[in-house]
């Protein structure tokens, strides 16, 4: 399953930034490129939950390859509004922007793996 792009994390990050602009105006700059380079990302990028492995692709190209026996557990961050999304394999720790449909991420995940406590 190839899960469906959601853009409101981003706008989310876009959002802060205006916010920021009466604060100050390079942090509002920095975090409003930071939301415009996730919402870029978010149309560029796909997560697929293959038998095996979670497959993140870029168009038509394999980007990385996370084989569900190597994964120790994952959790989503902030309950209803899912916005972090943390795995850990045995060998490294991935902190992800939740940049795709939460409710989808979160049964592929439960379907394929077991989350952490």
């Amino acid at each position: 399953m190839i899960l469906a792009p959601r853009p409101w994390v981003p706008l989310g990050v876009i959002g802060l930034g205006l916010a920021c602009l009466a604060l100050n105006p390079w942090a509002a700059l920095a975090v409003g490129l930071f939301g415009l380079f996730l919402l870029l990302q978010s149309q560029l990028l796909r997560l697929q939950f293959s038998a095996d492995a979670l497959l993140v692709w870029r168009g038509a190209s394999l980007l990385r390859r996370f084989p569900y026996s190597e994964w120790l557990g994952w959790k989503l961050f902030w309950g209803p509004l899912p916005v972090l999304f943390y795995f850990r394999e045995q060998r490294s720790i991935h902190l992800l922007p939740v940049l795709f449909d939460a409710t989808s991420l979160r049964e592929q995940l439960q379907q394929h793996l077991s989350p952490l406590p």
